[in-house]
Formats: structure tokens, sequence, C-alpha cells
């Protein structure tokens, strides 16, 4: 029982073994990002990067190509012949060094209809010839509107008179100041009344004493 287990688990080691050699050989493709946004007369980069399993040649001539709108759509650049779409002139920029696997794909002054999909190609001589490959799913690009900030600054009214809205006082007495003379006044009367008064009841009191 144990040696039927033993043969079965080594049968099991070498399938995984020669499938996974299998897809390793095979194993090719490129890697950008799904979607990207950007905004209209600002700029955008588009990252990307291929692997291959093949051994290249001794010169490889790499070339690096890009489409738009659809996976078959028009070229709009190609390094090896130095293109570049009519729609793109003088707007597209690309970093990528001859040999390195990864490079980004630059567009500036981004425009309302660069809104697109965006796929990469590379193509390559290998010891197996040459080899050409490209994303399928592409970068969908989206080109949004700067938004516009309006500075609202704060109103300022202003009258034809200047004197709108101001009560002329000139002339005028101060209403606490004439209450307080009234009493004073009142006052000082009943003093001159009262006196007199009592003068005259203090000598009848000391007349009749």
């Amino acid at each position: 029982m144990a040696q039927i287990l033993l043969l079965l688990l080594s049968a099991t080691c070498l399938h995984t073994g020669n499938s996974g050699g299998y897809t390793r050989k095979n194993y090719f493709g490129m890697n950008q990002p799904a979607v990207l946004s950007g905004v209209q007369g600002g700029s955008i980069e588009i990252p990307f990067s291929f692997y291959f399993p093949w051994k290249l040649a001794k010169d490889p001539q790499m070339s690096i190509a890009w489409r738009w709108k659809e996976v078959h759509g028009e070229f709009i650049y190609q390094s090896t012949l130095s293109f570049i779409h009519e729609h793109f002139k003088d707007r597209l920029i690309l970093n990528w060094t001859q040999g390195q696997t990864s490079g980004v794909l630059r567009i500036l002054n981004l425009k309302e209809n660069d809104q697109a999909i965006y796929f990469s190609q590379v193509c390559l001589q290998t010891t197996e010839g040459m080899k050409c490959w490209q994303s399928t799913p592409g970068t969908k690009l989206i080109v949004t509107h700067a938004l516009s900030t309006t500075m609202r600054t704060p109103s300022i009214i202003t009258s034809a008179d200047p004197t709108a809205g101001l009560e002329d006082i000139r002339g005028q007495r101060n209403p606490s100041l004439l209450n307080l003379g009234g009493i004073i006044g009142m006052v000082m009367a009943k003093v001159v009344v009262i006196i007199p008064l009592y003068g005259w009841m203090i000598f009848l009191w000391w007349k009749q004493r």
C-alpha cells in the first residue's frame, strides 16, 4: 500500500513540473494600467512593461509601437520609424531605452478627443525568430475638464448721498440733559416754597412759647 502511494506521489510531481515548464516557455505578455485619468491641457503618463520566455538574439532589435481606440486601430507611435500620428504631433514622448523591458508613454497638452483606449506593442528578435505581441485590454484614458474656480469679491453698495442714513444732530440738545435740568428746576421751586413755610411755622411756635 505504501509503495502504491509513493508511485502516485512521484507521478503527480512529474506532471506538475512538466506543466509548469510548458507554461513558462509560452508565458509572454504586456502590462498596462486598466484606467488612467488626466486633465484637459495637462499631461499623462501611461506606463508599460513586457515579459517573454525566449532568449534574445545578439541584436534583439527591440521596437515599441502604440495603437489607439481599437486593438487593431491606427498606430500613433512607432519607435523604429520615428513615426508620430498627426493628431499627436509634438505631444508624444516615449521614455524607453533599447534593451529595457519597461517604459512610459507621455502625452502632453491633453485634448478632449484624446480620450480613448491605448495599446502598447513590442517586437524583438529572438533565437527563435522575430516575435511581436501587444496588450489587448489596453489602457482607457479619461480626459476631464479643469475645474473653473471663480473668485467672488464682496460687493460694496455705495449711495449717491454720503450722508444718507445718518441723522443730522447739529443744533439739537441732548434729551438727558434737558430732563436733568427740568428735575433740578422742580426741586429748587419746592425748596423756595418749603423754606419760608417752615420758617413761618417756627416763628409761630416760638411766639406761642
